[in-house]
């Protein structure tokens, strides 16, 4: 449906009439995004510029034309105003010229709108009159004031005084010095001697420069093209520019990341990289930007170091006529250069002497610092020497297995050695090896072989020998071996092992997982060792997980041999974590998962669950799918049903069988299920309020489905036939403003909303009634009647005004200004409400305004109320009392209000523990349902039966 909209507004004497068709339910008129605000531009400023802004959303765009003072602008090439998008700007702005009122109008085929009104006004503050002002003289305890007297200035101005020289202002101190913020004026309660002085007003205007001269950033402190600094230290970069608006600054590393270090000085005009290292070094960049424009500079850091040493001395002892070859590295940058003897880092010493012994030095330096590695060699020359290390006196070997003697004589040079036993000189043969070094090895042992042995070593400064005894003990065996076992997870298991040994040597037990070692000590550990016989060495473990699973070897050991046996231990638990779970078929609202069995963990896998989660939820829920071969462990895919539209989604998948659900599988990659047009309306459809004239919508963001999404409005008069559509084409729009001057206050409007993307539109949602903006009240709540209900609280009543949604209390003391009335609101249409919190036997004005969302109508005629007298102050005297069998009689002294109390009407018993409270008149009272007269003299009597309480009697308004 077309409709043709014909529009004008007057400009200057100018009608302007557009005959041009708005489409309904394309189209849309302008609606103001940005409007001019009032601002003061500093006079006398060189070169400056003033931007008023104007921006507005409309379909088709929006043509902008602006006002000063009623006038239509016109712009022209020596014209001072410019216009820039909506925006106005005026270049260099002179007072007299270009102050005034200032409107933006914002135009299309489908209407016309007029912006709020910017007043441009020009702020100065001129000189003080050279003149100079005579002394003023006050004596010393007395008062006294000097005026400013303010030279001519707008707006207003803030005062300050100092004492003699800029900047001693004086500073408040104990009331005795004032500043008068209005006038200037500075006042002085009492006068001291060392008051005596010069006194300056010092003033300032109290101006934002809204649009000062604007510049692109200009960087004025810039760091070197080439900065070294050493690993360890701290390097510091500067950068700052001048600009107008203040330009940010950001540092960033050229080709890599600023490390974490640097912190929030990367922001800042001082980049301070801490502990440096050779991954800081390279080209870094500041960048200075404002809107006007950018800037950067750039500059290497270059970390270098010490020398470090990689590699160093040691001391050696060599024997004579051997070699020696000794090395050292270090690190450094520069590079650091080795001094050494021979071969650059490297000293080879051949057919050592006795002279050669000494200290030596390798030296590494680079421009950063110099380091030192020292060492001292010693040459050897002796004769074999067993007194420090003898051959082992009892060597103990187990029969059948196999034994090591070693023979290690002090001697340089080097000795040569050979065993014997008794006479008999010791070879090579199948049982028996003696290695170039001097080892004996002797195999397959049997009691025979026990008995001495004897080293001999010899070099030509002389000879030397050792003996031992070789002593043959009974071999170690396994007497019970470890079973297989089969456990579930969770239960405990238990390995036997038992062994045989020599038993004039210990045996211990150890256990290994897999050939890795168990700390059976391990305080709540799983595995715990067999309390029993040193023959038995039996395991538990308790509480089996499937990590405990696997080969169990049992090790019984003594000091010369050993004996292993191993078992297997199965433990079943639920499924390992299914594998390689890719995401396939995807749909609009559906997605196909396929994925590999995982590990069984000995138990047959007996269904699956798929989990899944969008981008806007962080936790997996359980996904609906549609397949029953989910309940069969074979199943290797599924299909995931009633997903969103248009929504990134991860998937996970868990195995289960009869011992548990698994762990589940790593997350699928991020999928987005394919567009789809919307199938549910907004939701949370309302609005009100507002400006004049104006309609406000609202509502709750809802899912997009698929990209190019938008919404449609329809909204209509309450009782209208046709409706007015509009689209709102912005993702994250929640709120739309219809403005229109022919709109009256409070006016019922149908609203329905749908949402549409590319893929198409939505469903209408239920028609929700919205109305228009209210008008101020014009006029106030009528029959005001105020009642003291106390002496601290009264209530106000009124008939209430049709529509409203607050009503406001407004009360205040007699002598008070009513500028200084405290207020109290009331909701909606209620009529009536309490006021508390007031003072005893006072006179207080109470008058009501009407309140509503577009403000505050006028005050109801004033009426008086005077709140009640306090109740007595004093407490009854002389309480006492007297028990008498069931009875307990009370007597009191009566109680006389002063003048400014309220008279005594009677008194009130009650007891400490909640008993019924006893209200007594001054004629009688009730008392445990029995009517007792009381007498009219100063003494009170009460009589009652309830002997196990404590009661206490007071007084009562």
């Amino acid at each position: 449906k077309l409709i043709i909209n014909q529009y004008f507004y007057s400009n200057g004497g100018h009608i302007f009439v557009g005959g041009d068709v708005c489409v309904s339910g394309h189209d849309s008129g302008p609606v103001f995004e940005e409007q001019p605000s009032s601002l003061i531009y500093p006079e006398g400023m060189p070169e400056g510029k003033v931007t008023l802004s104007c921006q507005a959303r409309a379909i088709p765009a929006t043509i902008y034309r602006w006002r000063v003072n009623g006038t239509e602008i016109a712009f022209a090439e020596d014209s001072q105003y410019t216009q820039v998008a909506g925006n106005l700007v005026i270049n260099n702005p002179q007072n007299g010229r270009d102050g005034g009122s200032y409107q933006c109008l914002a135009i299309n085929r489908c209407g016309t709108i007029v912006s709020r009104v910017a007043n441009l006004k020009f702020g100065y503050l001129h000189d003080f009159p050279p003149e100079s002002r005579s002394p003023q003289t006050v004596h010393e305890g007395t008062g006294t004031f000097l005026a400013c007297q303010p030279p001519a200035h707008y707006p207003a101005l803030s005062y300050r005084w100092f004492i003699n020289e800029f900047p001693n202002f004086i500073q408040p101190e104990a009331g005795r010095w004032f500043v008068s913020q209005v006038t200037g004026n500075l006042y002085l309660a009492n006068a001291k001697a060392n008051d005596t002085g010069n006194y300056f007003c010092f003033t300032t205007i109290n101006m934002d420069i809204t649009n000062p001269r604007k510049a692109s950033p200009n960087i004025r402190v810039r760091f070197p093209a080439e900065t070294y600094a050493l690993t360890g230290q701290t390097a510091q970069l500067e950068c700052f520019a001048y600009g107008n608006p203040i330009p940010k600054i950001h540092w960033r590393k050229v080709g890599g990341i600023l490390p974490p270090k640097v912190g929030a000085s990367a922001e800042g005009p001082i980049l301070i990289i801490p502990e440096l290292n050779f991954d800081d070094e390279g080209m870094y960049e500041c960048e200075v930007y404002n809107s006007e424009g950018r800037e950067t500079h750039q500059g290497r850091i270059s970390v270098q170091a010490q020398p470090e040493w990689l590699q160093v001395m040691s001391d050696s002892e060599v024997e004579i006529s051997s070699e020696l070859q000794w090395s050292c590295a270090a690190a450094g940058k520069p590079r650091p250069t080795i001094h050494w003897l021979l071969n650059n880092g490297r000293l080879r010493i051949s057919n050592l002497a006795l002279e050669d012994s000494g200290m030596y030095q390798c030296v590494a330096e680079n421009k950063h610092g110099t380091i030192y590695s020292n060492a001292e060699l010693r040459v050897q020359v002796q004769a074999p020497d067993f007194r420090l290390n003898p051959v082992r006196r009892l060597v103990p070997a187990a029969r059948g297995g196999q034994v090591k003697m070693e023979c290690k004589p002090r001697a340089a040079p080097k000795p040569t050695l050979f065993w014997s036993r008794g006479t008999e000189l010791l070879t090579n043969s199948t049982r028996i090896t003696v290695t170039p070094d001097g080892v004996l090895w002797i195999y397959n042992i049997s009691r025979s072989d026990e008995g001495k042995y004897t080293c001999f070593a010899e070099n030509y400064l002389g000879k030397a020998n050792s003996t031992g005894h070789l002593s043959v003990r009974d071999a170690t065996k396994i007497t019970l071996a470890p079973s297989n076992a089969d456990i579930n997870q969770g239960e405990n298991a238990s390995l036997q092992c038992h062994a045989s040994h020599d038993p004039t040597m210990d045996l211990t037990f150890t256990w290994s997982l897999n050939g890795v070692p168990l700390d059976l000590e391990e305080p709540n550990g799983h595995y715990r060792r067999m309390e029993g016989k040193e023959t038995i060495g039996d395991l538990v473990i308790v509480n089996g997980q499937l990590s405990h699973a696997g080969t169990y070897t049992c090790t019984a050991q003594t000091v010369v041999d050993s004996a292993v046996a191993s078992a297997k231990l199965v433990v079943r638990g639920p499924p390992g974590p299914p594998g390689g779970l890719v995401v396939t078929n995807v749909d609009d609202t559906s997605v196909e998962l396929r994925w590999s069995h995982g590990y069984d963990n000995h138990s047959p896998i007996g269904k699956y669950v798929i989990l899944g989660r969008s981008s806007q939820t962080h936790d997996w829920k359980r996904m609906r799918t549609g397949e029953v071969m989910l309940h069969f462990g074979n199943a290797e895919s599924a299909r995931v049903i009633d997903l969103r539209p248009w929504m990134d989604y991860e998937f996970q998948v868990i195995a289960s069988n009869i011992l548990g659900s698994g762990e589940p599988s790593m997350a699928s990659q991020s999928v987005r299920t394919k567009q789809a047009a919307p199938t549910v309306a907004p939701s949370g459809l309302g609005g009100g309020g507002g400006n004049r004239n104006e309609l406000i919508i609202t509502w709750t963001v809802s899912y997009q489905n698929g990209d190019g999404f938008g919404y449609i409005l329809a909204f209509r008069k309450q009782g209208m036939p046709t409706w007015t559509v509009v689209r709102v084409p912005h993702v994250e729009s929640s709120r739309y403003v219809y403005s229109n001057e022919s709109l009256s206050a409070y006016c019922p409007f149908e609203v329905r909303i749908k949402a549409y993307n590319k893929k198409g539109e939505g469903p209408f949602s239920q028609i929700a009634v919205v109305h228009s903006a209210e008008e101020e009240p014009i006029i106030s709540p009528r029959r005001i009647n105020a009642t003291a209900l106390t002496a601290f609280e009264i209530q106000v009543s009124w008939d209430p005004i049709q529509h409203l949604i607050i009503n406001g209390i407004r009360y205040w003391r007699q002598h008070e200004r009513e500028a200084a009335a405290d207020r109290v609101r009331t909701a909606g249409l209620e009529n009536t409400a309490r006021v508390t919190g007031l003072r005893p036997n006072t006179l207080y004005h109470v008058t009501i305004l009407a309140y509503n969302s577009a403000g505050t109508g006028p005050p109801s005629p004033r009426t008086t109320v005077i709140t009640k007298k306090p109740p007595p102050s004093r407490p009854p005297g002389n309480i006492s009392w007297k028990v008498d069998g069931s009875w307990v009689t009370v007597r009191w002294d009566h109680v006389k209000s002063m003048d400014n109390e309220s008279t005594v009407l009677g008194y009130k018993v009650s007891d400490t523990l909640c008993h019924p409270t006893l209200r007594l008149s001054l004629k009688m009272c009730v008392c445990v349902g029995l009517t007792i007269p009381i007498c009219m003299s100063p003494e009170y009597l009460l009589r009652f039966s309830h002997l196990s309480q404590r009661y206490h009697i007071f007084s009562y308004l």
